[in-house]
């Protein structure tokens, strides 16, 4: 269903557009073939096994999953946009994700190599490089 390919070191941060307490951040990329819709449904899945309560926004919350980016799929909707409409402008997505994807902020699209290895490759700029 989800194959993770990288996880990001955990980072601390303060919180942004919410209370304290401060948040643990990290960001994983991955492979699934789940359709942007669905993968969003298995994330707050989970977040509601962890004690996710949605109560009002931003307001704390003991997990907060984001979908960020799903390969090329672009959504406007009521429930879900992807691109994540700030997350380039956030620190604490930014930070984790070029750890583990060096060139996040001049590609969108992580696609798999064409050997067909679990890896990341990208489109355009820096095309094949790991």
């Amino acid at each position: 269903m989800i194959s993770i390919v990288r996880v990001s070191s955990i980072i601390e941060t303060e919180p942004v557009d919410a209370p304290p307490p401060k948040f643990l951040n990290a960001v994983v990329l991955g492979y699934t073939r789940l359709s942007p819709e669905d993968l969003l449904d298995k994330l707050q899945e989970i977040e509601a096994r962890l004690g996710r309560r949605r109560t009002t926004r931003n307001a704390p919350r003991v997990i907060d999953l984001d979908l960020i980016l799903h390969g090329a799929n672009r959504r406007r909707t009521p429930r879900l946009t992807l691109p994540h409409p700030r997350y380039r402008e956030r620190e604490f997505v930014m930070r984790p994700l070029r750890e583990i994807w060096p060139t996040a902020s001049q590609s969108l699209r992580p696609t798999p190599r064409a050997n067909g290895r679990a890896g990341w490759g990208w489109r355009g700029r820096g095309a094949g490089r790991d």
